[in-house]
């Protein structure tokens, strides 16, 4: 499946609704964690490459649908 072009900004409201809290903030990245997943980085670019959209997905434990 191709996945849509978004930005940093947009990943981290859709990681926050799925219970994500932000940890902190470093330069244009931002690190938010999941008790019992982990973390997640995620940078605050305008678009996200699909290649990083992927790697914070599968990191994150989600899926596309």
């Amino acid at each position: 499946m191709k996945l849509p072009r978004v930005s940093g900004e947009e990943v981290i409201k859709v990681l926050v609704k799925a219970g994500w809290s932000v940890e902190r903030q470093r330069g244009s990245h931002i690190v938010l964690f999941k008790k019992g997943t982990g973390i997640v980085v995620v940078p605050l670019h305008k678009e996200l490459d699909r290649g990083t959209l992927r790697a914070i997905i599968k990191q994150s434990g989600m899926s596309v649908s």
